[in-house]
């Protein structure tokens, strides 16, 4: 895990996309970008706050139907997994390894978490990978 260990800690900022501050998509756009040198879409236009979960779920829904993101059902190292939160599919964390994943927990830091545990495996909606610019490992 010692890529993600860089971003646990990173303290929770509604819209934010440093490591200042970021939200959970904040989050993947910084990881991306420093690990992998790809820029994800902002999409910090697309909602007022994340705590407007219809809106980022909206906005989600529309953006995983894009050519830009792949579902897949076996996770590789930074895929993003896409969870519910209620009925609306408005979080994301960072896939590290097996079982453990790399998120942003609202109103408090980026930390990693147990994505196979009871409270996220029955809100995963998803695992998805970012196929502009991405190379397959050989």
């Amino acid at each position: 895990m010692s890529w993600s260990n860089t971003y646990v800690g990173i303290p929770y900022k509604d819209l934010g996309r440093s490591v200042t501050g970021c939200d959970c998509w904040g989050l993947a756009k910084v990881v991306y970008q420093a690990e992998l040198g790809l820029t994800l879409p902002d999409y910090r236009d697309g909602y007022v706050s994340a705590e407007e979960q219809a809106e980022v779920a909206s906005l989600i829904g529309k953006e995983t139907a894009t050519s830009i993101w792949a579902l897949v059902e076996a996770p590789k190292e930074f895929d993003i997994l896409l969870f519910r939160h209620g009925r609306l599919e408005s979080h994301v964390g960072i896939y590290v390894q097996h079982g453990v994943m790399l998120h942003m927990a609202t109103e408090d830091q980026a930390k990693h978490e147990d994505y196979l545990s009871p409270r996220w495996h029955r809100r995963l909606a998803g695992i998805f990978r970012f196929t502009a610019g991405l190379k397959e490992a050989s």
